[in-house]
């Protein structure tokens, strides 16, 4: 058999003699969802990466024909092979312009954790993404590490903070919202809660609840106002996301198997999160552990009580805010639109609130680089896409970009604030709380 080839020549086709005899590797991705792909190029130019870059590799349809060919040995997980793979961003928007119903989204989640069994990274890189696996996932650990920013903070001292740290911690920093930036709104204890409503739970996240938890606790109020009984998990386990983006999918099935049977204990019969690329997790639970005996039953019952809050606002008829003029417009998060589907409600409820005005800007279900820790590793690609993210919200002269996500809604902010522009980034919880006031 000839040696594999390098992924630097794109163009090769391998002859059937440099197939391997032994068959497929099948610990690189599920080997069958590869042969879905009929290489039409319709995802393209859905690919953040792709339309940045121009390169076919940095594709959806490039990256699984690299995932074949490693799979089918023909080519050497080297630093290009990793190159590509790595800037994918696992936005899923390749999904929702496939017409043959490519699963892209379990394939390149089971090529990273392939890559992370297999690869050896270098020691900057290794060092800087078990420290984002090691503090990330766990709400107490974040709380440390960002209890000096707060303390600065209160001193109004971020701006000299900032002005210390080098390039890359400096750009970390900047993703940090303010604590006096969330939205807290008391005006929601106008509404009766609800004595025999369905049972709902907010799953609060890992990130989510400690830098932006003003989310978690508006949809909450917004659904008792819609007549939903609320229902809290003792102590929230991370849903396993940043991990699968991450190639770290022993551990992410492990919280996945905390979630299901602390959400099968809760008795929810809604279950929603303020962040979209969580509630897509949960929705896939059953997916992810339906070779499980144990977890496969309720895995999938959890994953078929995941809803949206718009969806469910909308569908309860809620008057959902008092007059507030301003000009909107709404950015689709990834796992929101792409992973559940969701873009209409969101913006029929922004639509129903008397004042505004909302302004549909260009591209705007293209990934903004936030993308779970992506812009923590692939800080170049998420600041370019963050750029031509925030180009397209100040053309449309809105005062809020309202979206469905806080790692969108950190990225984006934190561009507008290098800019200077008035526009101000807020999730739509918050929006609706701020309808409310």
């Amino acid at each position: 058999m000839a040696a594999p080839a390098s992924i630097s020549d794109p163009n090769h086709r391998p002859t059937a003699p440099e197939q391997s005899a032994a068959g497929p590797r099948r610990d690189v991705v599920d080997y069958e969802l590869l042969f879905d792909c009929v290489h039409c190029g319709l995802c393209l130019e859905s690919c953040p990466t792709y339309v940045l870059t121009r390169r076919e590799m940095d594709s959806p349809r490039g990256r699984i024909y690299l995932m074949k060919a490693l799979a089918e040995q023909r080519l050497e997980l080297d630093d290009s092979a990793v190159r590509h793979l790595d800037l994918c961003l696992g936005c899923r928007g390749c999904e929702t312009a496939c017409p043959s119903g490519v699963h892209y989204g379990r394939l390149i989640e089971r090529a990273t954790d392939y890559v992370e069994r297999n690869y050896r990274r270098s020691f900057r890189e290794r060092l800087k993404r078990r420290l984002i696996g090691a503090i990330f996932p766990y709400p107490r650990r974040l709380r440390w590490l960002v209890a000096p920013l707060r303390f600065a903070d209160r001193l109004h001292l971020r701006g000299l903070l900032r002005s210390l740290m080098p390039g890359e911690a400096g750009a970390w920093l900047d993703l940090i919202p303010r604590r006096d930036q969330s939205v807290a709104s008391d005006s929601w204890n106008q509404w009766k809660a609800s004595v025999d409503g369905p049972l709902a739970l907010v799953h609060r996240g890992c990130v989510a609840q400690v830098l932006a938890d003003s989310e978690n606790r508006n949809s909450e109020h917004a659904l008792r106002a819609a007549g939903f009984r609320l229902v809290e998990l003792g102590e929230t386990e991370c849903c396993g996301a940043l991990d699968l983006h991450a190639g770290n999918r022993e551990r992410a099935l492990e919280f996945a198997r905390r979630n299901v049977r602390a959400l099968k204990r809760s008795g929810a019969e809604v279950i929603l999160s303020a962040a979209s690329g969580c509630a897509a997790t949960m929705a896939e639970y059953g997916e992810l552990l339906k070779n499980e005996p144990t977890y496969a039953e309720d895995a999938r019952a959890v994953s078929a009580r995941v809803r949206d809050l718009s969806t469910l606002l909308v569908a309860a008829g809620l008057p959902v805010g008092r007059e507030l003029r301003c000009v909107v417009t709404y950015h689709d998060s990834c796992h929101l639109a792409h992973g559940l589907g969701v873009r209409e409600t969101p913006r029929q409820l922004l639509r129903s609130i008397p004042g505004v005005r909302l302004v549909e800007m260009a591209e705007s279900d293209l990934c903004c680089g936030s993308a779970g820790s992506y812009n923590l590793t692939e800080p170049a690609m998420a600041r370019e896409l963050a750029k031509r993210k925030v180009d397209n919200i100040v053309a449309t002269g809105a005062d809020y970009v309202v979206l469905g996500n806080p790692g969108c809604e950190f990225q984006i902010a934190a561009e507008l604030r290098r800019r200077g522009a008035k526009t101000r980034a807020v999730h739509l919880a918050d929006f609706i709380a701020l309808a409310n006031r």
